[in-house]
């Protein structure tokens, strides 16, 4: 769904619908992201045989469909539900939901410019949409970084303001990972204790309530570091600290490290 609205969805596209009316041959749907009609052949329904629709599919489902012809002339739509994987129907939906969430908040900062939804589309919307792919990845912006995201991309300052605040605590903070291999040698009779006293001690220093840090064993001697945090520089820096800590401890207890990154 886009706020600079189509005609027509594109051939191969996943679209949202609701089934609207079951036939002994086929499904008619309702477009949710576009005002136009649908219809599910019979023989893209399931990829088995299907004797009753209503074992499939029932009025009033919301459906992830595949596109799969188009006739505009005659204003046709056809699609398929048994083309769309379970992966790409979650995908869709979460995508759908996200859309959904952040025009609402958009909405809601409109109402509190005192500013129609119409009004709002045209001047902070589609521009936004045009910057960073979609509204809702705009609010993520927002919410990391502060209105002024919204202003780098242009867009009026009372505007950012409202988005922000209408976004806060509404918006989950993208996470981002990073990982790194780290080499761990000890000749020492408690080498297997050092090594993982040493591996403690960097995850200790170097996590926070923001960042979680898990190191596991690959295959002697490798070891490999991963880092989930709101941004990348704040994960390669947190892992940089981890490294450094297990490199100075393993160097104390006798044995050997190298950050390989």
């Amino acid at each position: 769904m886009v706020l600079r609205k189509k005609d027509y969805p594109e051939i191969g596209e996943y679209v949202i619908a609701t089934a609207t009316r079951l036939q002994e041959h086929g499904v008619y749907v309702s477009l949710d992201e576009f005002d136009k009609g649908g219809y599910v052949p019979i023989g893209e329904v399931a990829s088995t045989w299907v004797k009753n629709i209503k074992d499939f599919v029932k009025e009033g489902q919301k459906l992830v469909l595949k596109v799969i012809r188009i006739d505009d002339r005659k204003g046709h739509i056809d699609l398929s539900l048994r083309k769309v994987t379970e992966r790409e129907k979650k995908e869709k939906l979460i995508q759908w939901k996200k859309t959904k969430k952040a025009e609402k908040l958009m909405e809601n900062a409109a109402k509190a410019l005192n500013v129609s939804y119409a009004d709002a589309v045209r001047t902070v919307g589609i521009p936004l949409e045009d910057h960073f792919g979609d509204l809702y990845a705009a609010l993520e912006a927002a919410t990391t970084k502060g209105p002024k995201a919204l202003t780098e991309a242009r867009i009026p300052e009372n505007w950012a303001n409202a988005l922000f605040e209408s976004s806060k605590g509404h918006i989950e903070t993208p996470m981002v990972q990073v990982t790194g291999i780290i080499q761990i040698k000890s000749p020492k009779p408690k080498g297997v204790e050092d090594i993982k006293s040493a591996i403690v001690s960097g995850v200790k220093a170097a996590s926070s309530k923001d960042i979680r840090m898990d190191v596991t064993y690959v295959g002697a001697p490798k070891y490999r570091i991963e880092v989930t945090a709101k941004d990348y520089k704040t994960a390669e820096e947190s892992m940089k600290k981890a490294a450094e800590v297990i490199v100075s401890k393993m160097g104390d207890a006798g044995g050997s490290s190298e950050f390989l990154r």
